[in-house]
C-alpha cells in the first residue's frame, strides 16, 4: 500500500510518499481501506518531536478517518467486511500507524458508524476535534458536565477545528458564545453558525468590547486554542470562578503572565487531553456529541479536501488557519452506502 512515511522528527516537510506492506490486523482489530483522513495540528507537532509520543519509525501520521472495512479479526463479531466506518480516538497516528495511508488497522472497539445524514467527509474530520471540545467544555465538574444554560463561553481561534467544534457544541448547550477570529470573513461565518458575538483578537479595545457586549455577565469559561500574547487579555474578561481550558498554543508561548491576576477572582486553568478518554468514555461522549449536534441541526464543517498526493499542501493550509477541517482524499469516494444505524462498539 501507499503511505505517507515519517522517517524522522524534522517536520512535515520531510514526510515522503512511499510503499509499505499492508498492515495485518490482530484478533480484535479491523483492517480499513481509507477513503478520507483528516489533518490535525497535533500531527505536525508529533512530526517535529513536540508531542509526548515516540512511535517506531517510519511512522504514519493521521488520527481521524473514514473508510470501508476490508477484513475483520477472528474475535470481532459485530462488524462485517464492506461496512463503512469512522475512526474514533485511539492510538492510531500516535504510537501506531495512522490514517495517512491507503489502509489502516484499527481496534474494533474504536470504530463507530456514520451518523444518519452525515457525509463521509463530515465523519472523517469530526472525532478528535469534537471529543477535544467536549472535554474542554465539561471538565470542570465531577462527574464532567456541561455549563449551566446561558453561561458565557469565549473561544479563541474559533474558526479552527477545535474552536469551531466548541462553538457548535456551545450552541447545542444553549451557551452565550463569544468567538474570536482575526479574519473578517470567518467572523461573519462564525456568527452565521451560532456565535452571539464575534471579535478580532487584535482589537486593542478587546477587553472593553467583550465586557460591554456581555454586560452585566462575565465570561464563565474560555476555550483557548491560541495562547501567546492573547492569554493575559482573556483572563481579564473572566468573572469570579472563571475557568480556562487550554487546548492549543498556535500563538506561541505565553511570554509574560502575572499569576496575581488569578487570585481574587479564583481563576482556574486546566489542560485538555483526549488521550485521557478510555474507549468506553469516548464512545459514550461521541453519542452525546452526535445527539446534541442533531438537536441544533449542525454538522462538522469542512474547509478543504486535498488529494492523497498533496498531503503537504493540506498541512500548509492547516498552518494558514482554515475554517473547519482539512481533509485528505485517500481513495476514490465510492462509499455511498447508507449510514449504519447500529452501534459498532456494542
Amino acid at each position: 500500500m501507499r503511505a505517507w512515511l515519517m522517517d524522522s522528527y524534522q517536520g512535515i516537510d520531510k514526510l515522503r510518499l512511499g510503499e509499505m506492506p499492508d498492515p495485518q490486523p490482530g484478533p480484535t482489530d479491523v483492517l480499513v481501506k481509507v477513503t478520507y483522513a483528516a489533518l490535525n495540528p497535533a500531527d505536525a507537532f508529533l512530526a517535529q518531536g513536540l508531542y509526548p509520543a515516540k512511535p517506531t519509525l517510519p511512522h504514519i501520521l493521521g488520527r481521524d478517518g473514514v473508510g470501508e472495512v476490508e477484513f475483520v479479526g477472528s474475535h470481532v463479531g459485530n462488524i462485517n467486511a464492506g461496512e463503512t466506518v469512522g475512526v474514533l480516538r485511539c492510538e492510531i497516528g500516535v504510537e501506531i500507524p495512522g490514517t495517512l495511508a491507503e489502509k489502516v488497522v484499527v481496534p474494533a472497539e474504536s470504530l463507530v458508524s456514520i451518523p444518519a445524514g452525515w457525509s463521509l467527509a463530515e465523519m472523517a474530520g469530526a472525532p478528535l476535534v469534537f471529543l477535544t471540545a467536549w472535554q474542554a467544555l465539561t471538565q470542570w465538574s465531577n462527574p464532567p458536565a456541561p455549563l449551566a444554560k446561558r453561561s458565557v463561553l469565549l473561544v479563541t481561534g474559533a474558526s479552527g477545528g477545535v474552536g469551531l467544534a466548541s462553538v457548535l457544541l456551545g450552541q447545542a448547550m444553549d451557551l452565550i458564545i463569544v468567538a474570536l477570529s482575526r479574519d473578517a470573513e470567518k467572523r461573519t461565518k462564525l456568527k452565521a453558525l451560532g456565535a452571539d458575538f464575534v471579535f478580532d483578537p487584535e482589537d486593542r479595545a478587546l477587553v472593553k468590547s467583550i465586557s460591554a457586549a456581555i454586560s452585566p455577565k462575565k465570561v464563565d469559561l474560555v476555550i483557548d486554542c491560541v495562547g501567546g500574547k492573547l492569554f493575559p487579555r482573556i483572563i481579564a474578561v473572566l468573572g469570579h470562578g472563571g475557568r480556562i481550558s487550554v487546548v492549543g498554543r498556535s500563538g506561541g508561548t505565553v511570554s509574560e503572565f502575572n499569576t496575581a491576576t488569578l487570585l481574587f477572582h479564583r481563576i482556574r486553568i486546566g489542560g485538555v487531553s483526549v488521550g485521557d478518554y478510555r474507549v468506553q468514555t469516548a464512545q459514550a461522549v461521541w453519542k452525546e456529541i452526535v445527539g446534541r449536534l442533531e438537536t441544533v441541526g449542525h454538522r462538522p464543517q469542512i474547509d478543504s479536501i486535498v488529494p492523497f498526493e498533496e498531503v503537504k499542501k493540506g498541512f500548509a493550509r492547516l498552518a494558514q488557519g482554515p475554517m473547519g477541517k482539512v481533509l485528505v482524499r485517500v481513495a476514490a469516494a465510492q462509499l455511498s452506502a447508507p449510514a449504519l444505524t447500529r452501534n459498532l462498539a456494542c
